[in-house]
């Protein structure tokens, strides 16, 4: 039912009634009967308040789903939270004031259950305030125990096709978090430290010095190696060096990786101070001598640096190698080290038992997988391709933490033998659930639970998976048919930072169960950038702007419109300015729509198209049919910025400044007009508004919805109306060109008055305008359009003049026009 419209947009009053009806309508749920479009979105982690970035990545897919729903597809649009893993760790234990370690696992895990719940509903009321048409009443978590069965599935599974493993091997670790690390999740940052000359004596008494920016891992330390062409050390080749302050011995190897110009040509090799030592390690079957304990202070047989942190540890080795004058020498450098993402803490190697996913030996066919994939932007598909030439560590899914999905295992401590779950028993926490048969090889009572978890990628990437459990209700394991009619998903929606994680781990998991790619397309947003230049974040807290005081002060259709404004796959700085002119795109579209609602309370509106539509509106017609091509083709390359440029020119340009214009003097004088030629206006007037709304309504679908419930009887949504029943593809070439004559004489009789400083609604005695014949011929049955918009009385045609304004006195004017 049609109601008056407010003089102004109440943002607060409409947003409510938008989404109150959508609620109450179930709008965005999926619908049968249409082809499938899914949508494989970003399950954001519950760790704490959103920010703008957030709402800069997760509005531009709203408007590509928005989209693909009012082209006629059944969008599926899923919407998650991934609840579990370390991030969630760190915030309950900030949020409680508590330490995981320090309660029984069961208790925290509660905790962060409950802590995350609470978080997750936020975050939904944050979405609907936004205008997201994800259905927000079917989530998903990632530690529910629907996505602990399937990723526990999913681990069982390939393990049986040998793509997991577990093996005590060398692994990044972060003494700081207390867990090992996937390459992923290192960053590289730049600090400054000191180069160290010291002095290792051999067991034949000769001294040789060794440079180093880890003097503290002498205690670790196995061998020294020199390149075999370097001639200042084939000598040595064989010989033993007694390590300084600790006083064991280690031989000396050559090997060609060592650098002859770096350094003193003679290095040490510890276990483990970076990956060289651990190619060094392997290839020449070294002892492990472990320094530093899981908490990252050193262990108690280094005797000094026993209970020390790496930075105490440095300085008092230093000080002793100092005080037996071994230390020759130091120079300040500057040098790139592996850093945790998530604290910023140094990485260490540790050797420690993980279970890995296989992924060294499947690059090439990994690369295969990411080139099938059709990447938007085009060029983001080389930071995937980089990533995976470039890896040099199979992925580790092992994490030693307490809130994480358990892996469904057993482990028999007499021979080694991994004991698998039952698939029926999943999920299940082996800590919690004893085993109770023997083992299945040397059959002994020795069994032991698996006491990790897996890493949150490992679940995250395999969300298709959990996707299509929430759509179908099925397990993916269950129905391999089912599953492969629906993956790949038609689309993966995420930020640039985590192709090396999400999208590589979501590739790399899919491909390993069902040898395809898991979406057909993945398109890539940027980052808001603070005033630091740098990425919004929640643990750097360098958003000062959180998206509820936005809210408070601007429509969420403005904050969506400046969303939209960014190029896809690139960052963008927060605006503000951007945001208000969204304001005024809101307040223009009010206004001219409240014009049309009254204008079709005053004239009535055929329902059929009349036979005749004459010269303005056949024009009008013609541009928004070519707007629509142009914006159907942008969006269907996910280019939103490009596409609402396309319509924000139709609506202001065309639409505003000269259709409404030109028919203003029909519709306030229809009685110097015929009524076919109102009718036909009021139809196209009706026609064109409507479909301005539909083009719109992607963007700003709070406005679009309220004017749409106020001047149209569509007995829907607008948002789930079709493309194809509104925008019809009008051309009539020939109005369109003769229009384009006729708007040139009407801009430049603005002009002409503007510059005069006159009101446009200044009469001119005559309007002559500078022509060909032929296009005098063509204007003269429309002059009575140029006399309503321009109030010209008479209109005389020339073919020599320039444009001008000319006064004849203090109350007539007369205007030369040239076209």
């Amino acid at each position: 039912m049609q109601t008056e419209m407010d003089k102004r947009y109440d943002h607060k009053a409409c947003e409510k009634a938008a989404q109150d009806k959508w609620a109450s309508e179930k709008t965005y749920q999926p619908t049968a009967g249409k082809p499938l479009y899914s949508i494989d979105t970003p399950p954001p982690t519950v760790s704490g308040s959103l920010h703008i970035g957030h709402i800069f990545s997760y509005t531009q897919t709203d408007i590509l789903a928005r989209f693909q729903r009012l082209s006629g597809k059944n969008v599926f649009y899923p919407f998650g939270f991934d609840d579990n893993g370390l991030a969630t760790e760190r915030f309950v234990e900030k949020k409680l004031k508590i330490k995981g370690q320090d309660l029984p696992r069961s208790e925290f895990i509660a905790k962060c259950l409950q802590e995350s719940t609470l978080a997750a509903q936020e975050f939904k009321s944050l979405w609907r305030a936004m205008g997201l048409s994800a259905n927000l009443e079917h989530t998903y978590s990632t530690i529910s125990p629907t996505s602990r069965q399937i990723s526990q599935e999913s681990f069982i599974t390939l393990y049986e096709k040998g793509y997991a493993y577990r093996r005590n091997e060398p692994t990044l670790y972060c003494a700081a978090c207390r867990t090992s690390v996937a390459q992923a999740e290192l960053d590289d940052q730049e600090q400054p430290s000191k180069f160290n000359d010291i002095t290792f004596k051999t067991t034949t008494g000769q001294e040789v010095i060794i440079g180093t920016t880890r003097p503290e891992l002498l205690s670790s330390c196995v061998a020294l190696f020199f390149n075999p062409n370097d001639n200042r050390y084939t000598h040595l080749k064989g010989h033993f060096a007694i390590v300084p302050i600790f006083e064991n011995q280690v031989p000396i190897l050559a090997d060609n990786s060592v650098s002859i110009e770096k350094g003193t040509g003679l290095v040490m090799c510890c276990t483990f101070g970076d990956k060289h030592d651990i190619e060094w390690y392997k290839k020449f079957n070294l002892p492990y001598k472990q320094s530093i304990g899981y908490n990252g202070k050193w262990l108690e047989h280094t005797g000094p640096l026993a209970n020390l942190n790496f930075k105490d540890a440095r300085k008092t080795i230093l000080e002793l190698l100092n005080s037996a004058n071994l230390l020759k020498s130091q120079r300040d450098i500057h040098h790139n080290v592996n850093v945790h993402e998530r604290c910023k803490n140094e990485i260490e190697y540790l050797a420690i038992p993980q279970w890995y996913i296989k992924i060294l030996d499947f690059k090439q066919e990994l690369i295969a997988q990411a080139n099938q994939v059709k990447w938007y932007p085009e060029f983001m598909k080389s930071r995937c391709i980089d990533w995976i030439e470039n890896l040099s560590w199979d992925w580790g899914i092992s994490r030693q933490r307490f809130y994480g999905i358990p892996f469904p295992v057993w482990h028999c401590r007499d021979c080694s033998y991994v004991i698998l779950a039952n698939k029926s028993q999943l999920p299940i926490d082996p800590q919690e659930t004893a085993y109770t048969g023997t083992c299945p090889q040397c059959h002994g009572h020795n069994i032991a639970p698996e006491t990790d978890v897996m890493d949150t990628w490992n679940t995250s990437s395999i969300t298709p998976l959990i996707c299509f459990e929430l759509f179908s209700n099925q397990s993916p394991f269950n129905n391999e048919q089912a599953v492969q009619k629906f993956i790949p998903m038609n689309m993966r929606a995420q930020a640039h930072d985590i192709i090396r994680t999400w999208a590589f781990d979501t590739i790399t998991k899919i491909w390993m169960h069902y040898n395809t790619i898991p979406w057909q397309e993945i398109v890539i947003s940027g980052h808001v950038l603070s005033n630091a230049n740098e990425k919004l974040s929640k643990s750097k807290g360098n958003s000062k702007t959180s998206p509820e005081m936005l809210l408070e002060q601007f429509p969420a259709d403005a904050i969506r419109y400046w969303t939209a404004c960014a190029n896809l796959g690139y960052d963008a700085a927060f605006s503000e300015d951007q945001i208000k002119v969204g304001c005024k795109v809101i307040t223009k579209l009010w206004n001219a729509f409240k014009f049309i609602q009254i204008q079709k309370q005053t004239h009535t509106t055929p329902d059929i198209q009349p036979h005749s539509l004459g010269i303005v509106n056949e024009w009008v017609l013609t541009q928004i049919s070519e707007c629509f091509n142009r914006y159907e083709s942008y969006l269907a390359k996910h280019e939103f910025g490009h596409a609402l440029t396309c319509v924000e020119k139709f609506f202001w340009n065309d639409f505003c400044d000269n259709y409404l214009e030109l028919i203003k003097n029909l519709l306030f004088n229809p009685d110097q007009y015929s009524k076919q030629e109102l009718d036909a206006t009021m139809w196209t007037l009706n026609q064109v508004g409507l479909r301005i709304l539909q083009l719109y309504a992607p963007y700003l679908p709070h406005v679009t919805e309220n004017i749409a419930d106020h001047v149209y009887s569509l007995n829907r949504s607008l948002h789930v109306t079709n493309y194809r029943d509104l925008q019809t593809n009008l051309s009539f070439d020939a109005s369109s060109e003769l229009m384009k004559k006729i708007i040139t004489i009407t801009a430049e009789v603005r002009k002409l008055k503007t510059e005069q400083q006159l009101s446009l609604k200044v009469e001119l005695v005559n309007l002559t305008i500078a022509c060909e014949t032929v296009n005098s011929d063509a204007i003269k049955p429309h002059e009575q359009i140029i006399k309503g918009i321009t109030q010209a009385k008479n209109i005389q045609y020339t073919n020599e003049l320039q444009s001008n304004l000319l006064n004849k006195n203090l109350e007539e004017y007369s205007a030369i026009v040239k076209i």
